[in-house]
């Protein structure tokens, strides 16, 4: 049997009643903050123009309103994560435009969730990662919709195959620089709908297109991990590794952020020197976000990988929001003359403990074992020990320690391991009150954050989303 027809297969049959309980918890509190993020989305000057071209995100029209709710939520990178991949925007976005009522969108999301993550888990060990993975969402998005029409485990494989026939690879320089990167989930969330449409009409895919040497692993993996699209399905919850975003940034700056804001508030004037130690996952997205950096003109693609800005925000303010991304904050010469202080350095303690934990892909290491040093040497890296561990004791450390030393000599500190809302002990017994603070941060109703999403009806459901995202 192929990897996609097993995963198929199992999709097919999920009922919710085979989902445990704690997995559903966590499915409704992915649910309420993406649509947060697709809340901040909507209301970045930008949105506007996306959505007087392909229409608002609760339009009639379920595959454009999928691909909108996709993009706005993709943005600011206030899309949560997962082991492996930035699931969301798909895994949420196309439930949300399909699901017939609460009960079935929060078992489509889990179902999403556990094959995009399964197959961005496989390929994880390659040349693209975290938004950058756009396959992420052919899958979600497949699983997504044929979750709500309880299609056969057929018509599963052909639509899966048909979608990773042509599978996304972005170009680092419109990703990073350009307004294209409001199409990054949008383009394989339509590319997959539109699969679904051609297996709904007969047409078929090659089911083994994921293992096959002219497959897809072989182009997007340099150690590709197939045993991960079917490992221990029904019995390990990929849902239960996710981590959610609290305030936007790319990956690894979230504990920097969280331990400047704990020093917060602060005056650029008063600070000689920000010293910001992190782990090699840190200095890599920086590395990539300063061929970019241009100051106040810091396109929003690269503003969300730096480190300097976000810290420099976070110490002065004791926060960063979707609104410190975008004018008048962005032109603040206090944040900019603060963020010219910060330095970033490599802690290999913190790099591993990066390592050690399961995400973004200490799990994928634990599991390629020898085979990954390879892949591992590009980055300066040693490989993890032991092998794959129960995800409901998933954690994702990203650690930052902030050292400020003022003119006047004294110096502050403040350190974090995993950020808050990654995943870890923590988010596990709070994460339906972070996800309920996110959300009415972002504006949302109280009233809208209360709902018990499982209990609405089809009507109910469409009027709780009209009203969220209002």
């Amino acid at each position: 049997m192929t990897r996609l027809r097993a995963l198929a297969g199992w999709a097919a049959g999920v009922r919710p009643e085979d989902i445990p309980t704690r997995v559903r918890e966590y499915a409704a509190s992915q649910v309420l903050s993406q649509v947060a993020a697709i809340r901040a989305g909507a209301r970045h000057p930008t949105a506007a123009r996306l959505t007087a071209a392909f229409g608002g995100p609760t339009q009639p029209d379920r595959k454009a309103a999928a691909c909108v709710l996709a993009a706005l939520g993709s943005w600011l990178n206030l899309d949560d994560t997962a082991y492996a991949g930035h699931l969301s925007n798909s895994t949420v976005a196309v439930p949300l435009a399909y699901a017939r009522d609460g009960a079935d969108l929060i078992t489509a999301v889990v179902v999403a969730n556990e094959c995009a993550a399964r197959i961005t888990a496989a390929a994880t060990l390659g040349p693209l990662r975290g938004q950058s993975a756009m396959h992420t969402h052919l899958a979600g998005a497949v699983a997504g919709r044929l979750t709500t029409e309880d299609a056969d485990a057929e018509r599963w494989t052909d639509a899966l195959a048909l979608a990773f026939a042509m599978p996304n690879w972005p170009l680092l320089r419109a990703f990073l620089a350009s307004d294209a990167r409001l199409l990054c989930t949008m383009v394989p969330v339509r590319t997959a709908l539109d699969a679904c449409d051609a297996a709904h009409a007969g047409l078929t895919g090659a089911h083994d297109l994921m293992e096959h040497p002219d497959g897809f692993l072989a182009r997007f993996a340099e150690v590709p991990l197939p045993g991960q699209i079917d490992h221990a399905l029904g019995e390990q919850w990929h849902t239960e590794t996710l981590s959610f975003k609290l305030h936007p940034g790319g990956p690894g700056i979230d504990a920097a952020v969280d331990a400047a804001a704990e020093l917060a508030p602060l005056a650029d004037n008063d600070i000689a020197e920000v010293t910001v130690e992190a782990s090699a996952y840190t200095l890599m997205a920086q590395h990539t976000a300063d061929r970019y950096a241009d100051g106040p003109d810091t396109p929003l693609g690269a503003l969300v990988l730096d480190v300097a800005y976000p810290v420099a925000t976070a110490l002065l303010t004791g926060h960063l929001t979707a609104a410190d991304l975008e004018r008048p904050a962005t032109e603040d010469p206090a944040r900019w003359s603060l963020a010219k202080k910060v330095r970033l350095r490599e802690d290999k303690a913190m790099t591993r403990e990066l390592l050690a934990s399961d995400a973004p892909f200490g799990a994928a290491l634990r599991m390629a074992g020898r085979d990954a040093e390879p892949w591992l040497r590009r980055f300066g890296l040693t490989a993890p020990e032991g092998g794959q561990r129960d995800f409901r004791h998933a954690t994702k450390a990203t650690p930052a320690r902030v050292t400020v030393r003022l003119h006047t000599g004294e110096t502050l500190t403040s350190e974090r391991a995993i950020p808050r809302g990654a995943a870890g002990p923590e988010t596990r017994a709070e994460h339906r009150s972070l996800i309920r603070a996110k959300f009415r941060e972002s504006g949302g109703s109280a009233e809208s954050a209360d709902v018990e999403l499982e209990s609405l009806t089809g009507a109910g459901l469409r009027s709780w989303l009209r009203a969220a995202l209002s």
